[in-house]
């Protein structure tokens, strides 16, 4: 992830780097990534633990976000109602959840654009048209989005579908880039590689919703698609989204029965694959681990130990947002460093966690942006 200088949200004006920004992405992450192992090294396991927990409260009250940000949370995820009526007020909110301007949290949003829209003024091509055009108009509209977004103060968008299907009943259709592995591929890779340039763009829902019939805000979506058979479909689109360079991988509450009968999202097999055949290295974050008690399986009514089941398996961001409240995040914090101190989550897991964390944190804060509205851009539709 590399910062732009100056960047109007306009479909020919992106990927527009200050030229101070010369070192390649391997060697910007190298020093982030480094200096968050030694930082995360001198932090007490609640530390760690908070670290690695993406809170949310509805609001757009700057000072009592600010005040809940200070319990130490690594993140903080925008939803709906925390979007004001302006842009200058929306700055103003993501500036308040900054505690320390030298290690800013994670700022996320679901701006996948179309159908799933958080931001005010995103008027630009999304998947329901996108998917049938050139993969030249994905690069322009999401290279637009992607500006929106980080002008915002937000450096982490949770945008980009990377599940394909061609049935136009899947609740997962209407907000696909592509209706198979090819097509879905190009246009995932066109998505990641124009954000990327600016803010921390994901990849979701991996392992893809489109195998797996069902809605997994109120189920969890199965499949008996073995992993050969995944791996010539499913994985292609994310694949490339990794070779593109996307910054986190979100995983989701579906099983492949064949491989694992867990849910992906805390499958320590699923999490192993991303890792060592897709050749992942950044940071991976559940969906909303709200879902799994929306599912109505008894297996998954405690949240707190959905969020310690989902660290182990090999996420190092939490997220809850479903049947959560202002005390949830911390609910979900003390729960992991208390499976550390007894001993049923291996404190390495845990720093290995918020170490990656860390480094995105680090990285977002090293290249700071600076965004001008531009009054004469059209929408890229």
């Amino acid at each position: 992830m590399a910062a732009a200088a100056v960047l109007c949200a306009a479909p020919a004006a992106y990927a527009a780097r200050a030229p101070t920004v010369a070192d390649s992405s391997a060697a910007v992450r190298s020093g982030p990534s480094s200096r968050a192992a030694d930082m995360v090294a001198q932090m007490s396991v609640a530390q760690q633990a908070a670290s690695v927990v993406m809170g949310h409260v509805s609001g757009t009250d700057a000072g009592a976000l600010r005040a809940y940000m200070e319990s130490g949370f690594g993140g903080f995820i925008l939803m709906g109602a925390n979007i004001p009526a302006t842009e200058a007020e929306l700055q103003a909110l993501t500036a308040a959840l900054t505690i320390d301007p030298a290690l800013p949290p994670l700022i996320a949003v679901d701006q996948e654009g179309g159908l799933v829209s958080r931001l005010l003024g995103d008027d630009f091509a999304a998947s329901t048209t996108l998917k049938g055009r050139p993969v030249a108009d994905t690069s322009a509209a999401f290279a637009a989005r992607g500006s929106l977004v980080a002008r915002a103060g937000i450096t982490v968008n949770f945008g980009t579908i990377a599940d394909f299907t061609s049935d136009s009943s899947s609740f997962i259709h209407g907000r696909a880039l592509g209706t198979d592995p090819a097509s879905s591929a190009e246009r995932v890779a066109a998505a990641t590689t124009v954000q990327e340039q600016f803010l921390g763009s994901t990849l979701k829902h991996f392992p893809g919703h489109g195998a797996a019939p069902g809605d997994s805000h109120s189920a969890i979506p199965s499949t008996t698609i073995g992993l050969e058979e995944w791996r010539a479909s499913e994985a292609l689109p994310f694949a490339a989204g990794i070779d593109a360079g996307a910054s986190l991988v979100m995983f989701g509450h579906l099983s492949y029965t064949s491989v694992d009968p867990a849910p992906a999202s805390l499958s320590p097999t699923w999490h192993r694959i991303l890792r060592e055949e897709l050749g992942f290295d950044g940071v991976t974050v559940t969906d909303d681990l709200g879902m799994l008690l929306s599912s109505g399986d008894p297996a998954y009514s405690d949240p707190i130990a959905n969020g310690v089941a989902a660290v182990a398996a090999g996420n190092d961001l939490v997220l809850m947002i479903a049947g959560s409240d202002a005390g949830t995040a911390g609910q979900m914090a003390a729960g992991i460093a208390a499976a550390v101190d007894a001993g049923t989550l291996p404190a390495e897991r845990l720093a290995e966690a918020a170490t990656r964390v860390m480094a995105l944190r680090l990285e977002s804060s090293a290249q700071p942006a600076q965004w001008t509205v531009c009054a004469d851009c059209e929408p890229a539709g």
